[in-house]
Parts: structure tokens; sequence; C-alpha cells
């Protein structure tokens, strides 16, 4: 079940935190690790060249956290013991690593076992792309960290 209820506080945050690290591109680009991205980070089917407007990539935003949320909470054992702070961070890093990699990551596994604060800190090690510290990816985490934890 998705705690992302359209016009709840939890799925404004989430869409305000996802929006404003990724940034609004009406036109495909490639991302710092050269994947053909548009809109707010979106990746999946983008070919350069291709344009949205910013309602179309808004309506695209909202659906894909809904995604990116259901394949989140798949790996976490009692997704509703999270409380919505860190939920939404915890979103906002799936959004942008994937839900592979968070399933697969140490920070899941510090959820699962009732270390929500240890879940929070694992955010800092993932400010890599392709093997390269981006700058723009520690901010980010910084960010989701400093959220998360306020969220405790």
């Amino acid at each position: 079940m998705t705690r992302l209820k359209k016009g709840s506080a939890l799925a404004a945050c989430a869409i305000a935190m996802v929006s404003g690290f990724e940034g609004l591109r009406t036109y495909a680009y490639r991302d710092p690790i050269g994947i053909p991205t548009i809109c707010f980070g979106e990746t999946r089917g983008v070919k350069m060249g291709d344009r949205a407007t910013t309602a179309e990539c808004k309506d695209m935003l909202a659906v894909r956290l809904v995604e990116f949320e259901t394949g989140m909470t798949r790996c976490l054992k009692n997704p509703a013991a999270v409380p919505d702070k860190p939920y939404a961070a915890f979103l906002s890093f799936t959004y942008n690593v994937g839900i592979g990699a968070f399933c697969k990551s140490t920070l899941a596994r510090k959820v699962n076992a009732g270390d929500i604060r240890g879940g929070c800190m694992e955010l800092l090690k993932w400010d890599k792309a392709a093997g390269i510290r981006l700058p723009g990816l520690t901010r980010r985490r910084q960010a989701e960290n400093a959220f998360c934890l306020r969220g405790l």
C-alpha cells in the first residue's frame, strides 16, 4: 500500500525533495554519466531529442514516485514503522539509485534490523556515480541524511 496519497504532506514532501534535487528539464539531456534523462531525472525510455511539458513532467514524477515507493517497500520488512521524514529521504534515495540498489544496500538491511538512524547514516556513503564522487550527489546525500535524522 502506498503512503503517497495525492495531496498528502508526505507526497508533497517527496515530490519537493526529488524535484529539488533532480531539477526540471523539459528536453532530453545526458546526465553526468551520459544517460539520456528528461524532466525530473527520468531515464526510462528517454531518447535524445525527446521533449515534455512541465505538466507532463510533474505527472510523470508523481507516477514514478509511487512505482519507486512500491519497489522500496517490498524490500522493507515493516515500512509502516519508518517515520515520514526518513521514509521520504529513503524514497528520494531509491528514486536516484534504483530499486535494485536500494534493496541490496546496507541501508535497507539496517532499516530492516530496526536501525533507522543507521539507515540515515548510510545515505552519506552513496555519493558516487560510475565510481566517481560527484559534488552534486554529495550535497544531495548530505541533505537527505539531515532530513532523515530530523524525523527521528
